[in-house]
């Protein structure tokens, strides 16, 4: 059908491709199988066609020409009707990623893995269905995004709550990232072949994880009750926080090293620094927000607007402060709201019920052009080889946590929920993964190949052990009152 439709006018082949809702849906995955099979393996179609090898071959060679030449033109047709490229591409990203992740939902895969594969089949290393002016400022939509659910964790996270997980929290910053870096640096060398620097870098990018896959799941354990007594939740949210500012103060020094040859220690005060500077900031804005939601009376709507464009302005902060400050906009966001949350539970409550449902299509903005962002063409050049180095690095990581909450009222079953917990990895590799092959530096594509296995292998899971072992391995009390 595809083929005989090439020797009509683009409008019979709207037409066509419209009549039948079924196979329109189906024919994104008939074209991927059968890009999939011209690039990677080469079958013998033989039985199917002919029992001349070369002319099957032509023949399949001269098809798949033909399909490409169709999709193009049937794709640049489209956007030249619609004319607002960018919309349309907002359209595909809310319809696949909405039937994507509710078709793994009906089959208990978690939905991120719908959006990601969605993300993945719309982006341009596949189908190429999303504008370009899309794909530059999708650093900024996912930034936005992960904004959304730092405001909505502080909102939720009590002062008094952080001091009780304070400690363990601390170590939980660091020790479980400089023990999957330490394992990368022994092992990453043996398995991949790299120089050790190469391996450094490749631990910085890897150590980080996810708060866009842990927070949201913490913030549900709350609202349903499970380990708030213990302040479980509340500990993992906030060393995922932490972590991340860490290791990426870490990857910024590997990297610059690899491209100058220059080390300061001095770099290291950054963490320190990133962090104080981002709370004081915070706890000041945290204050002024409550004063003057108290003496204006406004709609929560605009409450909300007005809390979310003080925390778009402390991310803007961070990137014009000089670096050898250091200044975390995200620490400053999610100290903002726990002030907030300290001063006004309620309207904390309040703004945090309006961005939960902003959340919704932040997400899958925010998973979706994740998985645009995802080079499949980068894996088999480490392959198999990369799958069995994060597993190795994986479990010096649940090990670290283990050492980090030996000290702790958790039962070994909580204290193995909380290493399950902080495994997921998406964001930060997404947005630093391809940075080493921009700078030229050897090891770029060794590093972006691992981050793009380590998001596919680590999110999905991550958050399917969180679903399904949240219910057997924490004790279930009151729910918070958070919406």
């Amino acid at each position: 059908m595809i083929i005989g439709c090439l020797s009509n006018t683009p409008i019979e082949i709207i037409r066509i491709l419209t009549k039948n809702t079924i196979s329109f849906i189906l024919l994104p995955l008939r074209l991927f199988r059968i890009v999939y099979l011209q690039v990677g393996r080469e079958i013998n179609f033989s039985i199917f066609y002919s029992s001349n090898m070369e002319k099957t071959a032509e023949l399949i060679k001269y098809n798949m020409h033909k399909i490409d030449f169709f999709f193009i033109k049937t794709k640049n047709f489209i956007f030249s009707i619609v004319g607002l490229a960018m919309l349309f591409s907002f359209a595909l990203i809310f319809i696949f990623g909405l039937a994507a992740s509710r078709l793994c939902k009906t089959i208990n895969i978690p939905p991120l893995t719908g959006m990601l594969i969605a993300g993945i089949i719309l982006g341009p290393y596949c189908f190429n269905l999303i504008d370009p002016k899309l794909l530059v400022i999708s650093a900024e939509i996912r930034q936005t995004a992960l904004i959304i659910i730092l405001l909505r964790a502080g909102l939720a996270l009590k002062s008094k709550d952080l001091a009780s997980v304070g400690l363990p929290a601390l170590f939980m910053s660091f020790i479980p990232a400089c023990a999957e870096i330490s394992a990368m640096l022994f092992f990453a060398p043996k398995i991949l072949g790299i120089s050790l620097l190469d391996a450094a870098i490749l631990g910085t990018v890897i150590a980080a994880v996810s708060p866009a896959v842990i927070v949201p799941k913490m913030l549900h354990l709350m609202e349903t009750g499970f380990g708030t007594k213990k302040k479980i939740p509340q500990l993992v949210m906030a060393a995922a926080s932490l972590d991340d500012i860490f290791v990426i103060v870490l990857f910024t020094i590997c990297s610059g090293f690899a491209v100058s040859g220059n080390f300061s220690y001095t770099s290291l005060l950054r963490v320190p620094c990133s962090i104080i500077f981002g709370a004081a900031a915070g706890i000041v804005l945290g204050l002024a927000l409550a004063a003057f939601f108290s003496a204006i009376k406004v709609r929560d709507t605009i409450t909300m607007l007005i809390t979310l464009s003080i925390a778009f302005i402390l991310v803007t902060i961070e990137t014009v402060i000089p670096t050898s400050i250091g200044f975390s906009g995200l620490i400053a966001i999610m100290v903002m709201g726990i002030t907030v949350q300290k001063k006004d539970a309620e309207r904390a409550r309040r703004i945090s019920r309006k961005l939960s449902k902003l959340w919704i299509a932040a997400e899958m903005l925010l998973f979706t052009l994740v998985g645009t962002a995802l080079d499949l063409h980068s894996i088999p050049a480490v392959g198999f080889y990369a799958l069995l180095l994060l597993c190795v690095v994986l479990v010096f990581r649940l090990l670290a946590v283990l050492l980090c909450l030996t000290r702790t009222p958790f039962t070994i079953g909580e204290r193995f929920f909380c290493s399950i917990a902080y495994m997921p990895k998406a964001t930060v590799q997404a947005a630093i993964g391809s940075i080493p092959l921009t700078l030229g530096l050897p090891c770029g594509t060794v590093v972006l190949s691992v981050a793009v296995i380590s998001i596919l292998f680590t999110a999905p899971l991550g958050s399917f052990l969180i679903d399904i072992l949240h219910s057997k391995l924490l004790t279930q009390s009151e729910p918070l009152q958070m919406q």
